[in-house]
């Protein structure tokens, strides 16, 4: 398995709820951090993984309350420009964004840094006009991807919200459903 497939596994475990591997990625988190992470095993999604990215998206998951085209990127640096490798991840990110906006779902970005202690993943998007429901408001919050002078996209990890914040979002972390804690969740944010 490639290192990139290493992390879109990784990816795919957490957000499946995967108990073993919530554990593992867990153990140099804070507990506020953990505990995110940890409700997934309750509200987990279906995720399916694009073999070899031949889709416009590494993974795609779903729930009954949102579905997600996600992107993932691994680096030890903390900037990924999507200019690079001959424009090919810009013209792929620009297609994603072409193809949510048709549907109405969510795309993410997700940028795990490697080698780093503690929740390592951080997630981008971009604006979609046609999203509805919980999508549309977590598409609010989430930071959109950068753009150059030249148009292109570029992530800096640091600006990217942490993994654990966009799944203590959009999961249960007090006891209620989904939908009843992300009323609450909405009126002190946004």
């Amino acid at each position: 398995m490639t290192q990139a497939g290493t992390y879109e596994n990784e990816l795919k475990r957490i957000l499946n709820g995967d108990e073993k591997t919530l554990n593992k990625v867990t153990k140099s988190m804070n507990d506020r951090e953990k505990e995110a992470y940890l409700s997934m095993i309750k509200y987990p999604f279906i995720v399916i993984r694009s073999t070899g990215s031949l889709g416009i998206a590494d993974l795609v998951a779903i729930r009954s309350d949102l579905s997600m085209l996600i992107e993932v990127k691994a680096r030890s640096s903390n900037k990924i420009m999507f200019s690079n490798e001959s424009g090919r991840v810009q013209r792929a990110a620009e297609e994603m964004w072409k193809q949510c906006n048709r549907s109405g779902v969510m795309p993410i970005f997700a940028f795990r840094m490697k080698g780093y202690h503690g929740d390592a993943w951080r997630l981008f998007t971009l604006k979609v006009s046609s999203l509805s429901g919980k999508a549309k408001e977590v598409n609010k919050i989430i930071p959109k991807l950068s753009i150059t002078k030249k148009m292109n996209f570029y992530m800096v990890w640091e600006d990217g919200m942490k993994l654990s914040d966009f799944i203590r979002i959009i999961n249960s972390v007090g006891g209620k459903s989904p939908s009843e804690r992300w009323g609450m969740i909405t009126d002190n944010i946004i």
